[in-house]
């Protein structure tokens, strides 16, 4: 996989810590963060408070937000005598759950550990327990199939998880801190391991302003899986769903030179999965495999709303194919220099044509 931003160098202390609404400097609201706007057409990247998103959108405009609600993904269990930390990621078709096991630390997060090896038992609270069967796919052993014991895993999760966590930030949070104003429940009960991150700043009168301007939503579902901290390969197949409905809203507004703006990553991955080589956009669902690259292209999405991703990470190879790399590097260059801040908590970044 190649590095989009391989000579760019993100401080340690720009990585956010605690939610915006923690901090002194976000007034103790959620779209306190700012906002970094990127256009393809002149290269110009200006600098905004997330409020002032409504004013660089315009009537016609379709924003595709992602729905999915985040489970509490991180139990603790047991490995022989050994502590661990299971991340449940994604559960497939047959019952069985793609995981993740991690070493706990001193602080309170997870190191990565070496997976397998196949038939290992971990205890898990309540008297559950998982097997461990095979790599999920050959592209490495970090996440592994797993036959589960326990008769309803999400009931499960939701009585002893709690939402995964990451090194850079300073203390576990409860579950409403990963949720978007956007998340709903699925019939399913079934919901993304990580948090859709890049819609955590909308707020409910923030988007009472944008569609009152003429800027429709429009849902998709995408679970996301277990992401790698520290590998970042590429994305492994996740369950989506694109209504009909969005399909004709995204196709209507196409059609009459609106733009399509995708609210993260997972909306991009669904839009483009449920897509034909013309860009005509139909209700689909099921699993995606897509990956989306510079050679690949987009052929639905005019614009991303995203967060602020490391410069080894697979996604920046889809933000390329939004914005072209060289105002990719600017906006980043950008981003170090004025102190804008990393990770799901951290600042956003907006891509327009």
């Amino acid at each position: 996989m190649s590095v989009v931003l391989e000579d760019l160098r993100v401080p340690a202390e720009l990585s956010a810590r605690v939610p915006v609404e923690e901090r002194v400097d976000g007034g103790g609201r959620r779209d306190g963060v700012r906002l970094l706007v990127g256009r393809r057409a002149t290269e110009v990247v200006s600098h905004h408070g997330f409020g002032e998103l409504p004013g660089l959108l315009r009537a016609g405009d379709v924003l595709v937000v992602n729905t999915s609600r985040t489970l509490p993904a991180a139990v603790d269990g047991r490995l022989g005598e050994n502590p661990v930390v299971v991340h449940f990621s994604t559960r497939q078709d047959d019952g069985r759950w793609a995981v993740e096991l991690r070493t706990p630390d001193a602080r309170g997060t997870t190191l990565p550990r070496a997976g397998g090896p196949s038939g290992v038992v971990v205890a898990l609270p309540g008297g559950e327990r998982l097997t461990l069967l095979a790599p999920l796919s050959a592209r490495g052993e970090r996440l592994w199939l797993a036959a589960v014991s326990m008769a309803d895993p999400v009931a499960y999760l939701h009585r002893y998880g709690r939402p995964i966590r990451y090194g850079y930030t300073d203390r576990d949070q409860p579950l409403a801190a990963y949720q978007t104003v956007f998340s709903v429940p699925s019939e399913d009960g079934l919901g993304s391991a990580e948090m859709p991150s890049a819609a955590r700043p909308f707020t409910a009168g923030l988007v009472t302003e944008l569609v009152s301007r003429g800027v429709q939503i429009a849902p998709i579902v995408l679970h996301t899986g277990v992401a790698s901290a520290e590998a970042h390969e590429p994305p492994y197949p996740e369950r989506f769903a694109v209504p009909a409905s969005t399909a004709w809203l995204v196709n209507a507004a196409r059609a009459g030179g609106g733009r399509v703006v995708a609210v993260g990553t997972t909306a991009v991955r669904a839009l483009e999965s449920a897509a034909d080589g013309r860009g005509l956009v139909r209700g689909a669902q099921g699993w995606t495999e897509l990956v989306i690259t510079p050679e690949r292209g987009v052929r639905v999405v005019d614009g991303l709303l995203t967060g602020l991703h490391d410069p080894e990470a697979s996604h920046l190879l889809m933000l390329e194919a939004v914005a072209g790399r060289g105002l990719l590097e600017r906006v980043y260059g950008e981003a170090v220099a004025g102190r804008y801040l990393w990770h799901e908590f951290g600042d956003v970044n907006l891509l327009l044509p």
